[in-house]
């Protein structure tokens, strides 16, 4: 992360909080400010407006970038990577799993997120169109997603 995006981070992310959404992710390259931002509950065209222009009245205000940019803000999105330390969150959710040790054989699945614990995950999957809850180990898992059930 440069200095440039740091200074935006810390200048941006207290009000955006207190709006109740999540800083997810920053970037500032080549004149072009992109912020993305989330929280559990969907986010509306309204929420990103709302944020939006939160936003653009802190940097016109503080004014911490040199020259012309343009501000790019949007939300996570429907297929969200999911912050492991917050899986507890998503309980009853749809979610992609990409295990550093496979299951069967596999190191992606899908399924509802049934049940955590700090030691394992147990999520229902569906196998030739049978559902299992099944149980992982918590530290084997490398990545999480929201997923769509199709």
């Amino acid at each position: 992360m440069s200095e440039i995006e740091r200074t935006l981070v810390e200048l941006l992310q207290p009000r955006i909080n207190e709006l109740g959404y999540d800083l997810y992710d920053l970037s500032f390259k080549g004149g072009s400010l992109q912020i993305v931002i989330d929280r559990k509950e969907p986010i509306s065209l309204d929420d990103v407006v709302s944020v939006s222009e939160a936003v653009s009245a802190i940097l016109d205000e503080a004014d911490p970038i040199e020259g012309a940019y343009t501000l790019d803000l949007s939300s996570a999105g429907a297929e969200k990577r999911i912050a492991l330390d917050k899986l507890e969150d998503y309980v009853g959710s749809y979610l992609a799993l990409h295990l550093s040790h496979p299951y069967k054989g596999e190191n992606d699945l899908q399924g509802t997120l049934v049940n955590i614990t700090p030691e394992t995950v147990d999520l229902e999957i569906a196998i030739k169109a049978r559902k299992q809850i099944v149980q992982l180990n918590r530290a084997g898992v490398e990545k999480a997603r929201l997923a769509i059930k199709f």
